[in-house]
């Protein structure tokens, strides 16, 4: 089992960036590929990017890609997502996601773990 715990949403202005964090627990975490998933009131859950474990195999959205920078921290245990030049239309709950491979995957229903997500909303 793995515990996913995310933080560092909060509400910005549109151009503005975060950086959303999260702290896995539970499993040897760099056998496991990491990611972020978000959704909106409504809306299915979707593919943001994931990273494997070594951080040589990254994946975006194309609606996020040159804007986000994922990235991991072996040794802390810790995924990244920088979010840069935010939109109102990534205002959304950002889910801290796992799956115990070392390829990328983009549907939601091939997540092995979930956290409970952090809350990121875009003011225009």
């Amino acid at each position: 089992q793995v515990q996913l715990a995310e933080s560092g949403g909060g509400l910005v202005q549109a151009g503005d960036s975060l950086r959303l964090s999260c702290t896995a627990s539970g499993r040897t975490f760099s056998s496991y590929t990491m990611g972020w998933f978000r959704q909106t009131p409504g809306k299915e859950r979707e593919f943001v990017a994931t990273i494997n474990w070594s951080g040589t195999s990254i994946s975006y959205a194309d609606s996020v890609k040159d804007r986000f920078t994922i990235s991991r921290d072996n040794a802390k245990n810790a995924v990244y997502l920088q979010m840069n030049s935010l939109k109102p239309e990534d205002t959304a709950n950002y889910f801290c996601v796992a799956k115990q491979t070392n390829g990328m995957w983009r549907s939601p229903g091939a997540t092995d773990y979930w956290g409970k997500g952090t809350m990121v909303t875009v003011s225009s």
